[in-house]
């Protein structure tokens, strides 16, 4: 099989030849400096490239290093707009493009939120006069048809869209964490006038990346927690009532310009949401937090596995820093042989890789995940 047959198989719940495996693909399966960086000196190739994201200090990876791990999927992304970029703050901070600041705390790889611009008291009109980021600037969409059609005629990979549908994040940076959640639970107006107002500034940006590469891409991926270490962000109810609604539209809109698959990316436990998640549309669901309550493979893959497909699964808070390649090796093997049956099962880390994760565990994860093969199906 090709990569971009092995990957699109899993996803139609099929058993391929092997399990398909991603690194890098979109900003939540990737892999932070720290340890990109070491397993490049360990494998004696590749190097960091552009900066792609700042706050999780993720940059372009090397495709000699996919190459080398034989990761089946690439990506295709929005680029930086030519105009209201980061603004730098001195002592290591910036102002995002959305008014929201962020500073690297000494020691830390990433930045830490300091300033929300819609914080405390506020009103509609106090969101009607934000100032959003354009969301037809030309620097986002430049030569993103380019580098899909070059995918598309040149590599059997699978493409990914990142789409940039991070409503719930973005609404919580700007409004802050403590007033997002009081909102949610108490001042639902206002709540619904920033939900829709970030929304439709997402749409249209979103629109117009999938009417370049609508139809050359494989998956299309959005990142937006809902979950928990121990629970989801609300009860199922106010999901239904709060959440759900902009979720429906988000994927609605997808579907409008792709046939792609659509893979959804949240943390935490969220067993609870995955039969909606099931109903709107979504086809795979990561990062499979398996550490998280009520995430266990084996729950997961019985309950919904003939409807949802799983991308990633191999333990980031636990097993990837802390334990031995032994241990890696046996997580692979043990994911792959619940997750992978009958197909449905992408492998890849619980989130981005971390800084801590030794090159001797990247490698032990992806060497076992080459050998995991599917039995041929008899004639």
């Amino acid at each position: 099989m090709t990569h971009r047959e092995r990957v699109r198989a899993a996803l139609e719940h099929r058993e391929p030849d092997r399990v398909p495996m991603d690194l890098g693909s979109a900003r939540f399966t990737h892999i932070v400096k720290g340890a990109y960086d070491r397993l490049c000196a360990h494998l004696g190739f590749g190097n960091a490239g552009p900066l792609i994201d700042r706050m999780q200090q993720l940059y372009e990876l090397d495709e000699r290093v996919l190459e080398y791990l034989d990761v089946d999927v690439r990506p295709v992304a929005l680029g930086s707009p030519d105009r209201g970029g980061d603004v730098e703050l001195g002592d290591g901070g910036y102002r995002d493009e959305w008014g929201v600041e962020r500073r690297q705390p000494p020691g830390c790889p990433y930045y830490d939120m300091t300033f929300s611009p819609l914080a405390g008291r506020i009103t509609a009109a106090d969101i009607a006069r934000h100032p959003f980021p354009d969301p037809t600037d030309p620097g986002r969409f430049r030569g993103l048809r380019e580098r899909a059609l070059r995918l598309r005629e040149q590599t059997d990979y699978a493409i990914c869209l990142n789409a940039r549908f991070h409503l719930v994040h973005q609404t919580q940076y700007l409004r802050g964490f403590h007033d997002w959640y009081l909102d949610l639970g108490e001042d639902h107006d206002l709540f619904h006038c920033l939900m829709n107002a970030v929304l439709e500034n997402l749409i249209e940006m979103n629109t117009r990346a999938l009417r370049e590469v609508g139809d050359l891409i494989d998956v299309v991926g959005f990142g937006d927690d809902i979950g928990l270490q121990d629970r989801p962000v609300c009860s199922l109810p106010m999901y239904r009532k709060m959440i759900r609604p902009y979720q429906e539209r988000i994927v609605a809109t997808m579907r409008a310009h792709t046939n792609a698959k659509i893979l959804y990316h949240t943390c935490g436990s969220v067993s609870r949401y995955i039969g909606d998640f099931i109903d709107i549309g979504v086809n795979a669901l990561n990062p499979v937090q398996v550490s998280a309550k009520n995430m266990e493979p084996e729950r997961l893959k019985a309950e919904f596995g003939d409807r949802m497909a799983f991308w990633g699964g191999i333990d980031s808070q636990h097993i990837l820093p802390h334990g031995s390649p032994d241990d890696v090796r046996a997580a692979v093997r043990r994911t792959f042989d619940i997750m992978g049956k009958g197909g449905g099962y992408v492998l890849a880390s619980v989130h981005n890789i971390q800084p801590d994760v030794s090159p001797e565990n990247i490698l032990a994860l992806f060497e076992t995940g080459r050998a995991c093969v599917y039995e041929p199906v008899a004639a």
